[in-house]
């Protein structure tokens, strides 16, 4: 049977912004809300998917390609809140602003990774910081939690992460770094 890996492209975060995130999601303590485990905590620029493990260099040599037409950027984040749609959500994400150069690197990912036309038209930068159990309705009443000062997330340099179910959480992994410009 044919080996295939379940993949996609994201930015680490830095530590003080993962520390920020972990410290605020607390805010949001609800028995039907699981947390993202810190160390899985990273910006998705696009999800790949499961792929035959043959295709590994493929997609490295189209990431690296893509990341050298980009110059580095920096995320101002906006708030944590309960998404993507706020009357049910199914998550809680921190959002940043939107970013003209985040919206064209995720596109072209999206371009190069894909084996479809892409119908996505906007693309936010966000970090999952928690998600609901599906089964569980959940209540839209949650509130917004705004940083009490500037949190900047600098990106200059992207990676293909692999990602390995597990119980409780997966667990992800850097396969390859690319810099950007």
């Amino acid at each position: 049977m044919e080996e295939t890996l379940r993949l996609f492209v994201a930015a680490a975060l830095p530590a003080e912004v993962k520390d920020y995130l972990v410290q605020a999601r607390d805010q949001y303590q609800d028995p039907n809300s699981r947390s993202v485990p810190e160390q899985n905590l990273h910006l998705t620029l696009y999800f790949i998917g499961n792929v035959p493990a043959f295709e590994e260099e493929t997609n490295k040599q189209k990431i690296a390609e893509v990341a050298k037409r980009h110059q580095p950027f920096t995320l101002a984040l906006e708030q944590l809140e309960p998404g993507p749609k706020p009357k049910s959500p199914r998550l809680i994400w921190a959002r940043f602003r939107q970013h003209e150069a985040f919206t064209q690197l995720s596109q072209e990912l999206t371009e190069a990774l894909s084996s479809e036309t892409s119908k996505q038209k906007e693309f936010i930068p966000h970090v999952t910081v928690a998600r609901f159990k599906k089964e569980v309705r959940v209540r839209h009443n949650l509130s917004v939690v705004s940083p009490p000062e500037e949190i900047l997330f600098p990106v200059s340099s992207i990676a293909l992460w692999q990602s390995k179910l597990a119980s409780p959480h997966p667990v992800y992994s850097v396969v390859e770094e690319f810099s950007l410009g």
